[in-house]
């Protein structure tokens, strides 16, 4: 004897006798659900989340089998759910169309119950398992996301205890990091970067000083200008950073680990190649080194340091665009000027 599955198969067809005929085929394995177009049948797939597959007729009113297939798409349900097309339609441009919108299988009227049986049955499994699969590999990643969180702010709290301002400094940093990256993002095609690599490259920039460990405390806190010899000595945070950052590449994920380097060891790099270490020239360096290095300037001319009085917010958005602090892409300073009172606000407000 057969045990009836907790899942349920999706009918949809305007012919209520046609539901009626597949549904006797399934009601021993499955719960049914049935709906007579398109549109209606999407509001049962968003009610339910028991449904192990969707029998899909494809001539119907309101909404019909292609455009159901389109809004599945739309909604990336098509990715979880096997859709068969059950017609009578034989037009290789509908049936192909069909599949490239991702119906799993097309299955012809008249048809024989226990032969589509078997084959409805097996998909059901396998989506099944694959989507067992799926949440465990997302599961993974949560974690290793939490795991890559957590080593970052351990870090950046080693970091705090060396220097004072680095604890508040770091969270204004990933503010303005996130306000920048959202707008050249949106402004500038060429350095376009989804919602994803944005987050991980705002708590990638929470290590850009990490190197800073290295740096002896009386160099690190002096409160009055550096010598030659001590800022050669300063500057080599960078490669300090990068070096300590090499030690642990496989508690991060490539990409937190890749942004986090490239931020230590180029945040300090110049539009005009004249910064450190490496000396890179315009788009040599990345965008996300760029706009960390953009915040890191702004951050210090408006912050107390041990060295100086803060600078006004306006006074520092005229160092920056004067060449004062260094040279910048013409588009991360435009980017700047987008957003000068979000700015302003980020700075005011993030550390509260």
């Amino acid at each position: 004897m057969s045990v009836k599955s907790d899942k349920s198969i999706l009918i949809v067809d305007d012919m209520e006798t046609n539901r009626a005929l597949l549904a006797m085929g399934f009601t021993d394995l499955y719960n049914i659900l049935e709906a007579e177009n398109g549109k209606q049948a999407m509001e049962i797939i968003n009610a339910h989340s028991d449904i192990g597959a969707v029998l899909l007729d494809l001539v119907m009113p309101v909404m019909n089998g292609i455009e159901m297939l389109k809004e599945l798409n739309n909604t990336g349900k098509i990715n979880h759910l096997p859709v068969f097309i059950i017609t009578s339609e034989n037009s290789e441009d509908t049936l192909s169309q069909a599949y490239s919108l991702g119906a799993v299988d097309v299955i012809y009227k008249p048809f024989n119950l226990n032969f589509i049986k078997s084959r409805i049955t097996n998909i059901i499994e396998l989506y099944r398992h694959r989507n067992e699969l799926a949440e465990v590999v997302n599961e993974q990643v949560e974690k290793l996301s939490k795991i890559n969180q957590s080593m970052i702010e351990t870090l950046a709290a080693l970091i705090e205890f060396r220097d004072c301002e680095s604890g508040e400094h770091v969270k204004r940093i990933c503010g303005l990091t996130r306000i920048l990256l959202t707008s050249i993002s949106e402004n500038y095609p060429e350095y376009y970067l989804d919602k994803v690599e944005i987050e991980k490259i705002v708590n990638a920039s929470i290590l850009h000083d990490v190197g800073k460990i290295s740096i002896p405390d009386s160099i690190l806190n002096k409160p009055g200008r550096l010598t030659k010899e001590e800022f050669e000595i300063m500057k080599q945070h960078t490669v300090k950073g990068g070096e300590i950052l090499e030690h642990i590449p496989n508690v991060m994920d490539k990409d937190s680990y890749n942004y986090c380097y490239d931020i230590c060891r180029h945040h300090h790099e110049r539009w005009d190649g004249r910064g450190y270490p490496d000396g890179l020239k315009g788009d040599e360096i990345s965008i996300a080194a760029q706009i960390v290095a953009l915040a890191d300037v702004y951050d210090a001319l408006t912050s107390p340091r041990c060295y100086k009085a803060p600078f006004d917010h306006q006074t520092a958005l005229n160092m920056i665009y004067n060449g004062e602090c260094g040279t910048f892409n013409p588009k991360v300073l435009d980017t700047l000027r987008r957003n000068e009172e979000n700015v302003k606000y980020e700075h005011e407000t993030s550390a509260e």
